[in-house]
């Protein structure tokens, strides 16, 4: 479409467009494992949302695909372009608009990176808590798939933590949802209904961020236990207790011994008690008075003692930082390891003893390897799956997320579904309940541009299927 890109061109100017040989690999592909990158027919970086509007408008006119991009750190291939399509990169909408530190909220580009954000609000004393362990990415990325973390034990999950949106619509339309205001009984909430809706109903322009104080001090716990079950029944006792920790991790012996190798990580974990953990329990309490720290650290420490744990380690700060870092780039090491493919279900977190049970019951029923680690505070169960036979690791994903499915949980509690889950989530999901959000999207992008093909298709759209599903 070569004249496409010409409408295209004198919508943002040539130097905001690029096709060809100058489209870059990362523009073609995200982070999920075995997708097929696809070279779009432009990219576009547009610089304000009036630019955002028109493009979207003009695609719509044309019928063709679009799919935005931050940093393309997701991994579900919902950052995939769709062949034949555009990517809107907000590359060049990357402004940090405002920091209200009286009210504590931020205005924000999609653009933003996490990094960046958190190096603006340290001077303030304040944060934004939503760390889906890489940095990073971007506040766009992060509401387009609902992104949570290791911090939403106690913080939740980007849902919680933004008021309201700017968006651009297929049909060149810009509005405003929700706002400076934490209460709102005033219609349908489209700011949340955009919030983990992977770039298929409306780009994000703009966002408000409710922030959190930063913590003034804080320390790690590690606790290594004789079995993952022990581990899983350990963390209902905690946060029962009402210490509050920020973040309580779980990290099974495979993913520990390949932090520690990989990385050369030194935890001072005695030989004989490394030798008989199979699971370890990371527990993060923060606090703004290091007394009370201290009191609730010998709290959970005692705890933990009596839940079971071997013994119980308070990491120097260095330390524990690069513990903390390394279970964020948990999927990384995976990644290095060849694993071929990662799940991130979602049970509640009571059930995650009996879920974690029946998944080594699946990987040792198929000769498949199961690996991982987990928000064990909220359920968010991260796994990687080592099987080369696809036919075979198609039945161990199908039997996983129906786990999953049938102990009250969710496919999928943070990475998104895109491409690369959405056979099972068809598969898997309440009929009507797809059929209702596809009545959803039909409102909001009659056209059918906005990403086709992820999470979902759209029988009878002009741009629908064109990633051959």
């Amino acid at each position: 479409m070569p004249g496409f890109v010409d409408v295209l061109v004198g919508a943002v100017g040539a130097e905001n467009v690029r096709t060809g040989d100058d489209v870059k690999d990362d523009d073609t592909h995200d982070e999920a494992l075995g997708v097929t990158p696809v070279v779009p027919q432009a990219v576009v970086t547009p610089a304000s949302a009036d630019a955002v509007a028109e493009v979207l408008r003009l695609c719509a006119e044309h019928g063709v695909p679009v799919t935005a991009r931050g940093t393309g750190s997701g991994l579900s291939g919902a950052g995939v372009p769709v062949p034949g399509g555009i990517v809107v990169s907000f590359e060049r909408m990357n402004r940090i608009l405002e920091i209200d530190a009286a009210n504590h909220l931020a205005v924000v580009e999609p653009g933003v990176q996490l990094d960046q954000l958190d190096a603006a609000l340290e001077p303030h004393g304040l944060a934004y808590p939503v760390y889906p362990g890489e940095y990073s990415a971007t506040i766009g990325g992060n509401i387009a798939t609902n992104a949570g973390g290791m911090q939403a034990v106690k913080h939740g999950v980007t849902r919680h933590h933004v008021l309201g949106l700017e968006l651009a619509l297929p049909t060149g339309e810009r509005l405003r949802t929700g706002g400076r205001i934490v209460k709102a009984s005033s219609g349908y909430d489209l700011t949340q209904l955009v919030i983990g809706s992977e770039g298929t109903l409306a780009l994000v322009t703009e966002a408000i961020l409710k922030l959190s104080l930063r913590p003034a001090h804080a320390a790690t716990v590690l606790a290594p236990f004789a079995t993952l079950d022990e581990v899983a029944r350990a963390v209902p006792p905690v946060l029962a207790s009402g210490l509050a920790p920020s973040i309580l991790e779980y990290i099974d012996i495979m993913t520990m011994s390949a932090i520690r190798d990989q990385l050369g990580l030194d935890l001072g974990i005695p030989d004989d008690i490394r030798a008989s953990a199979l699971a370890y329990l990371v527990v993060r309490m923060e606090s703004s008075h290091e007394d009370r720290l201290d009191a609730d650290v010998q709290s959970v420490a005692e705890l933990l003692v009596t839940l079971g744990a071997a013994d119980v380690y308070v990491l120097p700060p260095s330390a524990a930082a690069e513990l903390i870092a390394a279970r964020e780039k948990a999927f990384w090491i995976a990644k290095s390891n060849n694993a071929d493919d990662i799940v991130d279900i979602a049970v509640p977190r009571g059930a995650i003893p009996e879920f974690m049970e029946r998944a080594q019951g699946i990987g040792g029923s198929h000769a498949t390897w199961i690996a991982g680690c987990g928000h064990a505070g909220d359920g968010n169960v991260h796994l990687a799956v080592f099987q080369k036979d696809p036919d075979v690791r198609k039945q161990v994903m199908t039997e996983l997320f129906r786990a999953g499915i049938e102990l009250g949980g969710v496919i999928s509690g943070e990475h998104g579904i895109g491409t690369e889950k959405k056979p099972y989530f068809l598969a898997l999901e309440d009929p009507a309940k797809v059929a209702l959000m596809r009545r959803i999207k039909q409102a909001f992008d009659p056209t059918g541009i906005l990403n086709p093909g992820k999470i979902f298709d759209v029988p009878g759209s002009s741009v629908d299927g064109r990633d051959g599903t």
